[in-house]
């Protein structure tokens, strides 16, 4: 009788571990990506203006994969699929060019009416809080000022964005470490000048000989993500500046933006207005007809 007993604690011990650790089923997109979709991605971020057209392509394919497979909730504000696609564009902009990447770390992004406390409380005193990465009882789950989110892309010129900030972290995170040190990206020859690098720049935060946020000399972590969203909103600028750090940022990202203009005005995208990615024809002509 006691070894029934043993038995079945260790088969409802094994169904508790294989349901805690099983990872979800990963959801690829079936559907077409949708016109009105790509309109506001036109219209709202820059970066996929500046794709060309297969690279929109996956792009469309990846922002429809995490939108598949992250859920995106309103707390007390109303989302919509413009507020998701900022979202998603947030997301796979740093991992583009890093092929099969997935946040298997995260599974729901919270947006809030505007900025939060570290109890997580959009009302009373000390809320200066626009984004969060859980943990503990949220961990798998990301905190987001809607108003952050949308400053994001509609100021291209101040080296700020909240969204893509967030998901560096995550990034950050996924090698079980966030240190300011993506090992999963960075390869070992990199990794101590990378370090010496961050180093010198927060020294250079400190001593106030640097046009890179001073939020980025709180530590490491913090550090890497301020970097990237400049190295996202101003790459031009960045590489003028700061040579060293966008070269070893083009290593982690795999992307060389230093040859465009991110900052370039977004407008709007009606069928016959010219193509918001600047190639002189119509946008039913252009970004409109992209399937």
């Amino acid at each position: 009788m006691t070894e029934l007993l043993l038995i079945v604690l260790a088969i409802i011990i094994l169904v508790f571990i294989i349901r805690r650790y099983k990872q979800p089923t990963w959801i690829m997109p079936e559907k077409d990506f949708p016109p009105t979709w790509r309109t506001i991605l036109c219209e709202k971020v820059n970066y996929y203006n500046h794709l060309s057209k297969e690279e929109k392509r996956q792009f469309e394919h990846r922002v429809q994969e995490f939108l598949l497979n992250c859920k995106i909730t309103g707390v007390d504000v109303e989302v919509d699929i413009t507020d998701k696609l900022l979202v998603a564009s947030s997301a796979i902009i740093p991992i583009f060019k890093i092929s099969n990447w997935r946040y298997l770390n995260l599974n729901e992004v919270l947006l809030y009416p505007g900025m939060f406390n570290e109890k997580l409380e959009t009302s009373g005193e000390d809320r200066r809080i626009m984004g969060m990465v859980g943990s503990g009882y949220m961990e798998g789950k990301m905190i987001l000022s809607k108003p952050a989110l949308h400053h994001g892309f509609s100021n291209a010129s101040d080296k700020k964005n909240t969204a893509i900030h967030e998901f560096v972290h995550l990034i950050d995170k996924l090698d079980g470490s966030t240190d300011g040190v993506p090992s999963l990206l960075l390869e070992n020859q990199y990794a101590i000048p990378w370090l010496d690098l961050i180093n010198r720049k927060i020294e250079e935060i400190y001593e106030k000989d640097s046009d890179i946020n001073p939020y980025g000399g709180t530590n490491k972590q913090e550090f890497f993500a301020v970097a990237s969203e400049y190295f996202f909103e101003r790459p031009k600028l960045l590489k003028q500046k700061h040579p060293e750090l966008y070269q070893l940022l083009e290593e982690i990202f795999q992307q060389d933006l230093s040859t465009k203009d991110l900052t370039k005005t977004k407008t709007r995208s009606g069928r016959n207005s010219p193509c918001p990615c600047g190639s002189g024809l119509k946008f039913k002509k252009c970004c409109g007809k992209i399937g």
